[in-house]
């Protein structure tokens, strides 16, 4: 079916105004029509079920004006369509082209278009979603319309820049509770109208139905609600308190922030099943993926992530709903903004004020990575690089996300917030209720500062890469010097600090100096500075800047003598991501980096930094950065790290730092003893207990390692049957070292089709271990050539999935590296899977690099 391209999307936009869409979806509907095509439901879990194809009915009536005579199109993708008239009169619906229905000689004028359709649930979350949850039985559907997948639902003129309003209507079974983007009344037999929106995006209307748990309350007379599935009612419940409290700190302070007021009736959370992504901005009802309901014990720097998606989702109601872009390149706007605010505000307003040291350990890194890679963009594209809507999907990245928040970030510092907000203001007055482009950002910005913003923008902004910033110390007996080299092109404000060696405690390192610094320097570049020259010279202490940094050779050896030393978790996390950006570059060998870990991480006490370097130890280090013969080795020091951890943290008094090193003990095990006994006792020795997570967890790595069998596997089902439980047996199952079991799992990840996008996931996990290559090489080949086919057949979601978890990351080979390229030769390869295969391989052709450097590591 063709996509959207921009010029289709400016020509319609110039032709047409819409103004009201009347839509009504009848969720009682279970009858299929034959033929269509529509792929089999599959009941609760994903399971191969229902031989029935369940459907629901649709119908939509658009008011819209032509400006002037012309032709043009709606998008709608329906498994029947019943019925369309325009203006009251029929039209033919075997006129349906793909997923267009032409309109050709559309008279200048008022014109109401009518179109009644069945629709297909989807599987893949995508469109109207459905799940039954195999704990209880109940079903649950949600939509997800993002990026163009409206069309899935309801008749649609469907691109960001025809706004409209939407009025809802619901029929569905008489136990369940309907939710929209604003109020949801239910008038009696099953009927729920939702109050009218506000003039908003195709893509962000939102229907929610199923028999929620459902806890209210009002903030600022504003209904505020959760809602979850009932068999997670107990979860949601003992978190409740805190849900509500950063729900309203955040709204408080955007209150504070932002000079227009929230802008629409209600504000609901649902945490909804199958969610492909964190969270949904709809306005007034915001998805979650039902994960952030949790069911077993989590960290604090895990709760703080979740506190932070509300926070980020929050931010989109003024920036995304109030304002949205005009066309797909502008996505960063979205969400670089969201993403800062996000991060931002839950420092400025909730208990959680170190969210910076997690954006730095753990997902700016996201970013880099996507910036370095051969698919990278701009924050800001071209509109050209964007031609249409499968392009555009490519760009939810780390580049669109963490990058674009960290130019915003450096933008603050650079510009001061008093005028970056006078700036957001003004784009709220003159645009809210409509579109804006890149041009309308900046010429906001630039109207509240004295700063060349146009100049920023085309430096940070339109240009893609990652910058490195080196030090150049010069001891010049009692004083020094720094100068800082650049390689790259954007302008940097960092703040730079400077550590001595306490010298009556060497296990201290003390703060002598910190300053800010501008790269490339000013007209008068900064003089000496008094005393000998510091023990540790830190570039973008503070992480405000979006660079590689590196150390001189003095610093280097202090971090690697002190690193645990530095008094800042921040400052921890900026050097640790540097060390990692050495062992990436191939200038620090990965068994460095071991040692490194190995002497200061048991002293860390910041979660983050935990979570980050363990990580990253195992899953890039240990699993693809050095050679087979050395994993062994690496694992065996995570899992010395890691009780050293357990050791430290005996007297409870660091309940998330010990959850952390049992999670990577069981996941770096390599003799199944210990965890085994673990699992029969149902705790570890000196706790945590056991929770289903922690079960799923060792259950899964005893399959890998060959020492559990199908039976365990269906008795822990049967004592945890939840969604999530369908999940682990799913991992587990793919993971046993059977050849059996291996062509089970490869015939349900491509062959049968049946399987939801989450577990499609799970199986996916499950599928390639390093422990595993000789059964599993086989499937190496077979995995570059069966993915175009599914990518085609299950569209981008799965695609994306596939890209992403079922490739084969653990065969680090010039051969895969050779069966990727061919692969990615082939015409039918999908966009999505196409940006997939492309990004893996590169990891791939990254790790090679590394393995095969022999020349000795500098820094």
């Amino acid at each position: 079916m063709p996509v959207l391209t921009r010029d289709e999307a400016r020509n319609r936009a110039r032709l047409l105004d819409v103004h009201h869409y009347t839509i009504g979806l009848d969720l009682t509907a279970r009858a299929a029509a034959p033929g269509t095509g529509q792929e089999p439901g599959t009941g609760g879990g994903g399971t191969a079920g229902a031989a029935e194809e369940e459907l629901f009915g649709s119908r939509t009536v658009i008011r819209f004006t032509a400006r002037t005579a012309g032709d043009t199109f709606v998008e709608l993708k329906p498994a029947a369509l019943r019925s369309i008239t325009l203006d009251g009169e029929p039209l033919d619906p075997t006129a349906l082209d793909g997923n267009r229905y032409p309109l050709p000689g559309l008279a200048a004028g008022e014109h109401e278009l009518a179109v009644e359709a069945d629709m297909r649930y989807s599987r893949t979350g995508e469109g109207m979603h459905r799940f039954t949850d195999p704990g209880d039985g109940e079903t649950y559907v949600y939509t997800q319309l993002f990026l163009d997948d409206v069309q899935r639902v309801f008749a649609a003129f469907d691109q960001p820049d025809l706004k409209a309003v939407f009025e809802v209507t619901v029929t569905a079974p008489e136990r369940w509770t309907v939710l929209g983007n604003g109020v949801a009344t239910h008038r009696g037999d099953g009927v729920w109208t939702c109050t009218p929106t506000p003039p908003i995006s195709t893509y962000l209307v939102a229907v929610a139905a199923g028999p929620w748990h459902s806890v209210r309350t009002e903030h600022a007379g504003l209904p505020f609600g959760l809602h979850c599935r009932r068999s997670l009612a107990e979860h949601l419940d003992t978190d409740t308190d805190e849900l509500f409290e950063i729900t309203r700190q955040c709204y408080d302070r955007y209150h504070e922030k932002f000079e227009e007021p929230y802008p629409f009736d209600s504000y609901d959370q649902a945490f909804v099943p199958e969610f492909n992504a964190g969270a949904m901005e709809n306005p007034g009802l915001v998805t979650f993926r039902d994960e952030f309901v949790f069911r077993s014990a989590v960290t604090d720097t895990e709760r703080q992530t979740r506190a932070m998606v509300v926070a980020h989702e929050m931010a989109h109601m003024w920036f995304g709903d109030l304002v949205t872009l005009t066309w797909w390149d502008d996505i960063w706007l979205n969400e670089s903004f969201a993403e800062y605010m996000g991060y931002q505000t839950l420092t400025e307003a909730t208990r959680f004020t170190d969210t910076w040291t997690d954006f730095a350990a753990n997902r700016k890194r996201w970013g880099y990575e996507a910036d370095q890679r051969p698919t990278t963009h701009p924050v800001a594209p071209d509109a050209e690089a964007v031609p249409d809507t499968a392009s555009a999907l490519l760009n939810f990245d780390g580049i669109s996300y963490a990058k674009g928040a960290s130019a915003l970030r450096q933008l603050v510092a650079w510009m001061g917030e008093k005028d970056f907000l006078a700036g957001i203001n003004l784009h709220f007055a003159r645009h809210r209720f409509g579109n804006a482009t890149l041009a309308d950002f900046i010429d906001s910005l630039a109207r509240a500062t004295e700063r060349d913003i146009h100049a920023w923008a085309e430096s940070w902004l339109r240009t893609s890469g990652v910058d490195t910033l080196r030090p150049a110390v010069t001891d010049e007996g009692g004083s020094w010097s720094l100068g800082i080299t650049r390689d790259g092109s954007r302008p940097h404000r960092v703040t730079v600090a400077a550590y001595d060696t306490d010298p009556v405690d060497p296990a201290r390192l003390v703060l002598r100096d910190r300053f800010d610094t501008d790269v490339p320097a000013g007209e008068t570049p900064e003089g000496p500075r008094t005393g000998r020259r510091p023990s540790l010279v830190v570039l973008n202490e503070n992480d405000t800047t979006y660079a590689k940094i590196r150390f001189d050779s003095v610093s280097w050896e202090t971090v690697r003598t002190s690193l645990s030393c530095l008094p800042s978790p921040l400052t921890r996390a900026v050097v640790w991501n540097a060390a990692r950006d050495l062992v990436r570059d191939g200038e620090l060998a990965p068994a460095a980096y071991l040692e490194t870990a190995r002497a200061h991480l048991p002293r860390e006490t910041d979660l983050a930094v935990v979570q980050g370097v363990l990580g990253f130890c195992r899953t890039e280090i240990a699993d693809r950065l050095l050679p087979d013969a050395e994993r062994p080795a690496a694992l065996a020091t995570i899992r010395a790290v890691c009780r050293d951890i357990l050791r430290r943290t005996e007297d409870g008094s660091a309940a998330g730092l010990r959850l952390i090193a049992v999670r990577q003990i069981i996941d770096a095990t390599s003799q199944p003893e210990t965890i085994r006994e673990w699992l029969s006792d149902g705790s570890v020795t000196g706790g945590p207990e056991l929770d289903p997570e922690l079960r799923w967890r060792i259950l899964h790595r005893l399959a890998v390692l060959g020492a559990v069998d199908d039976t365990a596997i269906a008795a822990e089902l049967a004592a945890d049957p939840s969604a999530t439980g369908q999940e682990g047996a799913a991992r587990c199952r793919a993971a046993l070292p059977a050849a059996e079991a291996k062509a089970a799992a490869w015939d349900l990840l491509f062959g049968s089709d049946t399987l939801s996008n989450y577990l499609f996931t799970a199986v996916a996990q499950g599928f390639w271990h390093p422990e595993q290559d000789t059964l599993v090489r086989e499937y190496v080949p077979r995995f570059f050539t069966d993915v175009i086919g599914l990518a085609a057949r299950r569209g981008p979601a799965l695609a994306a999935a596939a890209g992403r978890y079922a490739f084969p990351a653990y065969a680090v080979s010039g051969e895969t590296v050779a069966l990727g390229e061919t692969a990615l030769a082939d015409p039918e390869v999908t966009p999505a899977l196409r940006r997939g295969l492309a990004d893996r391989l590169d990891d791939l052709g990254r790790a090679l690099t590394v393995r095969t450097a022999t020349e000795a590591p500098t820094v």
